[in-house]
């Protein structure tokens, strides 16, 4: 695979927990699973995730709010219309961070297990 599954395991569960109509970045999504400094591994993870888990990777934006897909693309159009479907509200390529940023509870936090 290229990566240790154990850590990839921790990624996608917290991924899953990203609620609807919510945003993460990638370095948070890190930092939650445990593994500062670890944005880019997040992404790459996410590309190996198996066809068959449903992931909401489209909640995950890079850390100033932008679409992990250059404006234009049929990635970032896909990216931005999962968005919209969910009442986020996606500008110029960017959602707003303080506006639909995820801040996971404490109840949420300690739900967490790797």
């Amino acid at each position: 695979m290229g990566f240790d599954e154990t850590k990839a395991r921790r990624i996608w569960q917290t991924v899953a927990m990203v609620p609807k109509g919510k945003v993460a970045s990638y370095g948070q999504i890190a930092d939650l699973a445990g593994l500062p400094g670890r944005a880019r591994l997040v992404g790459k993870v996410l590309g190996y995730a198996p066809k068959d888990m449903t992931l909401p990777w489209y909640r995950i934006l890079r850390s100033n709010g932008q679409l992990a897909f250059s404006a234009g693309s049929n990635e970032a159009e896909k990216q931005k219309g999962l968005l919209q479907e969910e009442g986020v509200v996606v500008l110029n390529n960017r959602v707003k961070i303080k506006d639909f940023g995820w801040q996971p509870s404490l109840g949420e936090l300690l739900e967490m297990k790797y």
